[in-house]
This record gives C-alpha cells, sequence and structure tokens, in this order.
C-alpha cells in the first residue's frame, strides 16, 4: 500500500535521557507551533541528549541541524542537541535556558521554511524566524 506523500504537520520525537523539563517545553512549544504555522511537508524534530552533534555536511559540532532532502516527496528532519541544558540553567536560570533550546527549534525550523520556499538556507534569515517565532511565542506565555 502506497503512503501519499507529502504527509503534513510537525512531530517531535525524544531520546531517552532528554531532561523532562526539557522535553515537556518542546512538546508545548511544538502544540502551539501547530496552531500558529503550517508545515506543508511533514518535519520531525529529534530531541538528542548530546550536548552538540555533528552537522552531517562539514561535521562541525552545533547545537540544532536542519536536513532538506533533494527529492521534495522525502521528509526533511531537525535534530536538537539538549545536553547542554543543566549548564545553561546554571547560568541563565530555567526560563532562559529553555528559550535557548526553543529558539534553536525555531531557527532550524527557519532553514525548513527555506527549503519548502526553495530558498538558499542562510543563517540570517534562520536567526530572523527564531527571533519572530520566539517573540510570538512568548506574547502567549509566562514561561516557556
Amino acid at each position: 500500500m502506497k503512503v501519499d506523500y507529502p504527509r503534513q504537520g510537525l512531530r517531535i520525537r525524544c531520546e531517552q535521557g532528554v531532561y523532562p523539563e526539557v522535553r515537556r517545553a518542546c512538546l508545548e512549544f511544538a502544540k502551539w507551533l501547530r496552531i500558529e504555522f503550517e508545515f506543508p511537508i511533514r518535519v520531525i524534530v529529534y530531541l538528542k541528549k548530546d550536548y552538540q552533534i555533528k552537522s552531517r555536511f562539514d561535521k562541525e559540532l552545533v547545537s540544532g541541524t536542519f536536513f532538506g532532502p533533494f527529492d521534495k516527496n522525502e521528509e526533511p528532519y531537525i535534530r536538537i542537541a539538549t545536553g547542554d541544558y543543566l549548564e545553561l540553567l546554571a547560568e541563565n536560570g530555567q526560563d532562559d535556558a529553555l528559550a535557548a533550546i526553543l529558539g534553536t527549534i525555531a531557527h532550524e525550523l527557519g532553514h525548513y521554511y527555506q527549503w519548502i520556499d526553495d530558498l538558499e538556507l542562510d543563517e540570517e534569515g534562520a536567526e530572523n524566524n527564531s527571533e519572530y517565532m520566539i517573540d510570538l511565542y512568548a506574547e502567549t506565555r509566562d514561561h516557556p
């Protein structure tokens, strides 16, 4: 049986070992994102317990990556490192620590939308998207 592509939506997959408060905040953010934004091609966000993850192409250690396949019938995905949460918590407090992780998700979603629109993936555009999403989200909550 053939599955109809592209599927739509945003999904979160959480690796064992991700801090429960991080998982909760990311799932809550995703619920809000689904209401506020369209996801015409399904994208899965994988929450990793690692401190950093290697980017696919240049092997640089980063806090988040986006993979957009050449074929739009294949689904893209995002990987987010959450292992630095306790360090962020100690340095910045809970709200800012969680906001940093949610900001990384929003940044990578900026690349997702660039990919959807067949634009070149650029960091400035992704960062603008991150700021926009996080500012909108902040208007709906007292705490992430």
